[in-house]
């Protein structure tokens, strides 16, 4: 229990070991939430016979998995910023009517998402490029992930508010009792039980309703700030609340729901141009991006409720000093990253796949895809700044800039009106990592800087 509630100082504690506190246990904890898809995606692509099959199907219910994180982080992610900030106030009435809104807004929306699946999973599936093939495999498995909608929603959306009070170590554990129980599950079900992808489907819901669990358990009985339901004359008067937590995650909530957007274009050209081989190499590349860019993520949302919380406490000395920190650590672990996907492809490849032919094909798409991948900091510490200190406008431009503006017309202009195939679907990210990454990192420069050296001159 001591280790569950041991809590980072933002008032008293230095910046770099506070954000290294924060960083170190989400890392832990993200890494072993990636297990609760790529241990799937593992052990799908070893199934006899029809594994390479199979993991492509998976791959095409990946948008569906996206949008449902990215409703999750709309609530979880825009409202913890704010919770942060008005902590910094010492405004603890606000803060918890702000987490309290945040978990309503949670629980409808993932009522209805679980609802509209059920009822349209098949037509999704079909627009997002599934064969009738496909569809044998993706069906079952995605009608059996939407059970755990609102477990999955709740222990993404309301982590955060768990490391937002300081509980680093206690939102780790949260994640570790999900992947540790996905990692026994999922073989249990899909070899000793015989059940193939509707056995990982199983694991994984099983798996999110225990993270669930211990989340509702932590933040209704031990959390300083605790959760609850609002009561009937609160969700009258909760507008401006759920307007000012929306409005924040909307910057999140675009970049997820674009990435599944991409996604969608992607498994489409390249099911036209390469076939189902390359939806395969589309989701092998997919889930080493997911597996490569998670420190990066870690490094960023460890640092977002200190910059946060030193921002409404009028502290931009530590602002600014969180965010060099952040930028510095992310930079080091972005270069050895990109070194690692360059050299060593196949040992990035072989964690997903043992296919030869798919290897084959997948090495040269991957060298492309990852090309400009540095840029990607810029993206990143821009982003996190903007959401940090509530900049709701900058945050949602920059959202959208990299992938609907830049990515999606690049996907179909380079294939189609550049005549390169497949190889113009990979290319086109990192052209969008070089313009938005750079374009987003000079803007927050341009803006965040001159208001922090308001808040204090000697800056």
């Amino acid at each position: 229990m001591i280790l569950f509630m041991k809590r980072i100082d933002f008032d008293n504690g230095k910046i770099t070991t506070n954000i290294f506190q924060a960083a170190i246990p989400m890392l832990i904890a993200q890494i072993l939430s990636l297990l609760y898809n790529i241990v799937d995606r593992i052990y799908i692509a070893r199934i006899p016979d029809i594994g390479t099959t199979a993991l492509g199907a998976v791959g095409l219910c990946f948008p569906i998995i996206v949008i449902i994180t990215a409703f999750s982080n709309l609530f979880g992610s825009g409202g913890a910023p704010i919770f942060a900030i008005e902590r910094g106030r010492n405004d603890t009435k606000r803060a918890g009517m702000i987490m309290n809104t945040s978990f309503f807004m949670l629980t409808i929306c993932s009522i209805l998402l679980m609802c509209v699946g059920f009822l349209f999973a098949r037509p999704i599936l079909t627009i997002f490029g599934a064969s009738d093939n496909a569809l044998i495999y993706a069906y079952p498995y995605i009608m059996i992930y939407l059970i755990g909608t609102f477990p999955s929603m709740i222990a993404t959306g309301m982590n955060p508010f768990i490391n937002a009070q300081g509980y680093a170590t206690t939102g780790m554990i949260s994640v570790i009792i999900g992947a540790i129980a996905n990692i026994v599950l999922d073989p249990l079900f899909i070899f000793v039980f015989h059940l193939g992808i509707r056995g990982a489907a199983i694991a994984t819901v099983l798996s999110q309703c225990l993270s669930a669990g211990f989340v509702f358990y932590f933040l209704s009985k031990k959390a300083e700030y605790k959760i609850r339901l609002l009561h009937k004359e609160e969700i009258k008067n909760c507008g401006k609340d759920a307007k000012n937590i929306v409005s924040l995650g909307t910057a999140g909530f675009v970049m997820q729901l674009t990435n599944s957007l991409v996604t969608i274009c992607c498994n489409n050209v390249l099911a036209a141009t390469g076939g189902d081989v390359y939806v395969s190499v589309m989701t092998i590349i997919s889930s080493v991006r997911q597996m490569i860019e998670t420190p990066i993520w870690s490094i960023s949302e460890g640092s977002s409720p200190i910059i946060s919380y030193n921002y409404g406490a009028k502290r931009p000395k530590k602002v600014i000093k969180a965010w060099i920190t952040m930028s510095v650590l992310a930079l080091i672990y972005s270069l050895i990253a990109w070194g690692i996907i360059l050299l060593a492809p196949k040992f990035l490849i072989g964690i997903f796949s043992s296919d030869k032919s798919l290897m084959i094909d997948t090495i040269p798409a991957m060298k492309l895809y990852f090309a400009a991948f540095i840029f990607m900091i810029f993206q990143y510490t821009g982003q996190t700044m903007f959401k940090s200190l509530n900049k709701k406008k900058q945050a949602i431009f920059f959202s959208l800039l990299r992938k609907v503006i830049i990515v999606v017309p690049l996907t179909y202009l380079l294939p189609y009106a550049c005549h390169m195939g497949c190889n113009g679907v990979f290319i086109a990210e990192p052209v969008s990592n070089i313009l938005g990454g750079s374009l987003c990192f000079i803007v927050m420069l341009a803006t965040v800087l001159p208001e922090l050296k308001r808040m204090n001159p000697d800056l």
